[in-house]
């Protein structure tokens, strides 16, 4: 990439230190105001374009050596024989130490005793030695704001170098390191150069050679990102962020995100331009609400020097994001693929979803010429979840915006197809049991007036199998014990069926289960599956059951250690090929799965079961009435009202059993 040996110097013996530090020093004098007040050592350093000292000879060093005890680094060495000392170094240190200046720390500041105050026997070495720092270390600064620098003599690398720690008062974090004398200077030039890129009043627009090569590389990385080059186009903008050039924190963060990065990507100058809002915004505003929960002031923090218009924008972008309302939208061509990539994601089709945005990527228009690829969908909540982080590069790979370049390899899709998949351990060990039901013929949104009592029960807006329990819980009054109404998922599970899935079903009771089966098939056919092979709690069974046109064709269930069995079931199904041995529960359901996919032709979608947003209702119970002299109990966790003979209300009622 052109221009892409800007600002890197390379950590070697053979580094020019008085070019670097004469390139410095030129740049410090330049940016000072004309008519600041001189001060005799400022103007001294003013009038020589010079920030050093003179080089300190080599007897000079080795007597500091001999006063110190050790050797000096190889890197810190070199820079004394160039300057003896340093002033400006960075925002925050006035003066740093020569040969004179610099000695042992030995908790001068205390600051040991204050890191050991929070360690006990537990406490990790390394927390340790990070303690001790301040009774090893050699200081170096000599004039400072409160800012500590001081080389560790015992994190050295193979080259000799001692590491650099520094520390300021004002910042809570632990020291900051830097691997090397020649490190520490570099990063103290960049935060120099970070301090000016934003000048406040008076000071003169920094403009100089550094500045406008890095700005002509963050240039070339845009355009290297929109040809699909985002691997070095990302490595350049971090380049010119560290120098603190404008754009570059910007460019870079849409980058990240859609890499999967969320932690500090806050898209910075470029989230409160107008211009890009509609795309930056919603992905900002995701992050906030995902980590915070009581205090959305902090919401202001990215959104410095925003207007009013811009904040009441991410405070409402806010609301909808939480309510789950939230939908992203685009013009165009692109914008008619969004609509159709949401109508088959919030059906479970999310591989289907993800090539219908990855080929309309070419007709996307970017919204400005720093809009380097759609970004609001990763907060739409039924579009968000296709992101996955070989996704992200797959799009990242692919040219836009009016550049050409080589198309990336599709990445794989997250869904293995079948059913097996349920078979396998998820993350969190949580799908010990599991229910479904597939329906042929019929469209998912059909399923509630199938499987619910016929009370109109509607499709609830997507949202994860979680949060959906979460709200039934909630706004559920009473609980039979008696009742097994389960709370479902439905999408598309193949060319011609549709599923009904629930991952946190309630103990199966073989005497009272009903399979949903036989109600569910009117004029078409469907299956009932129901595992809790590897059920932590009771003895391990599976149900399956078919139907057709109201009528149960066969069923089988395992349970107790005994299997039931009723209608002419294929051979493919044949429990007996199955439950022969049970010692591998894992490798039985495993089986029963691929021969249920396969007898079907069905397929339940893993990435929008386990980790997307999907349309879910409640259906009628899967246990039969209770019969004469059977008991049950009725929660009720609301409060009624007890009404007088003559109708007024007269106390209310406390919650409990009925």
């Amino acid at each position: 990439m052109a221009g892409g040996n800007i600002g890197r110097m390379k950590d070697t013996t053979a580094f020019d230190w008085r070019d670097f530090l004469l390139r410095w020093s030129g740049e410090w004098v330049d940016s000072l105001p004309d008519d600041e007040t001189r001060v005799e050592d400022r103007e001294a350093a003013r009038q020589a374009r010079w920030l050093g000292f003179p080089p300190a000879s080599e007897e000079r060093i080795a007597f500091m050596e001999e006063r110190l005890g050790r050797r000096m680094p190889p890197s810190y060495r070199e820079f004394l024989a160039v300057s003896d000392g340093w002033r400006h170094a960075g925002g925050f240190v006035s003066l740093l130490a020569g040969t004179e200046g610099a000695h042992w720390h030995d908790n001068e500041s205390e600051l040991a005793d204050l890191f050991e105050e929070d360690l006990d026997e537990e406490s990790e070495p390394e927390e340790w030695r990070e303690a001790d720092l301040w009774r090893r270390g050699l200081q170096l600064d000599v004039e400072s704001d409160a800012t500590y620098v001081l080389l560790d003599p015992e994190d050295v690398d193979e080259d000799g170098e001692w590491a650099v720690y520094t520390w300021a008062g004002w910042r809570a974090e632990s020291p900051e390191r830097h691997a090397s004398f020649l490190a520490f200077m570099r990063d103290m030039h960049r935060q120099f150069h970070r301090l000016r890129a934003q000048p406040s009043d008076g000071k003169p627009v920094f403009v100089n050679d550094t500045t406008r090569r890095l700005d002509a590389l963050v240039e070339e990385a845009r355009l290297e990102a929109l040809r699909g080059g985002w691997a070095r186009a990302v490595k350049a903008l971090d380049e010119a962020k560290a120098y603190g050039r404008p754009r570059a924190a910007g460019l870079g963060d849409q980058i990240r995100r859609l890499l999967g990065h969320t932690s500090m990507v806050h898209f910075d100058d470029l989230v409160t331009d107008p211009r890009y809002a509609p795309e930056l915004l919603p992905p900002l505003v995701a992050e906030h609400a995902a980590h915070s929960y009581w205090d959305d002031s902090t919401l202001r923090f990215p959104l410095r020097g925003a207007d009013d218009d811009l904040v009441a924008l991410a405070y409402t972008t806010l609301e909808q994001v939480r309510g789950g309302t939230y939908r992203y939208t685009a013009t165009g061509p692109f914008g008619e693929a969004v609509e159709r990539a949401r109508e088959r994601a919030r059906w479970g089709d999310t591989d289907t979803a993800w090539r219908t945005l990855r080929n309309a990527l070419p007709l996307w228009e970017p919204l400005g010429p720093d809009h380097l690829a759609p970004l609001g969908w990763v907060a739409d909540p039924v579009l968000g979840p296709l992101l996955t982080p070989e996704r992200g590069v797959e799009l990242l790979s692919a040219p836009r915006g009016g550049q050409t370049g080589e198309a990336p390899e599709p990445a794989a899709g997250p869904d293995p197809g079948g059913l097996a998949w349920l078979a396998e351990h998820d993350p969190g060990d949580n799908r010990a049991s599991y229910r479904l039901v597939l329906v042929e013929r019929v469209g998912p949104e059909e399923l509630p007036a199938r499987l619910s009592d016929g009370d109109g029960t509607m499709l609830n807006e997507p949202m994860t199998l979680r949060e959906a329990r979460q709200r039934l819980t909630h706004d559920q009054r009473e609980f039979s014990s008696y009742d097994d109404r389960a709370l479902m998922a439905v999408g598309r599970a193949g060319p011609r069926w549709s599923f009904a899935f629930d991952g946190d079903p309630a103990p199966f009771g073989r005497r009272r289960f009903v399979s949903p089966a036989p109600i569910a098939s009117t004029g078409t056919r469907a299956v009932v599956v129901w595992s809790g092979l590897r059920t932590r709690h009771g003895e391990p069974f599976f149900h399956l059951s078919v139907a057709r046109d109201g009528a149960e064709q066969y069923a089988f269930t395992y349970a107790d250690g005994e299997i039931r069995r009723s209608g002419e079931i294929p051979q493919a199904l044949d429990p007996s090929r199955f439950f022969g041995d049970l010692e591998d529960r894992a490798e039985v359901e495993h089986s029963l799965l691929e021969a249920v996919a396969g007898e079907f032709g069905t397929r339940l979608p893993r990435h929008a079961i386990t980790s997307g947003r999907l349309h879910t209702f409640t259906t009628r119970s899967w246990t039969r009435p209770p019969m004469d002299g059977e008991t049950y109990t009725v929660i009720s966790t609301h409060y009624e009202p007890v009404r007088s003979a003559d109708g007024e209300r007269a106390a209310d009622q406390e919650p409990g059993s009925r």
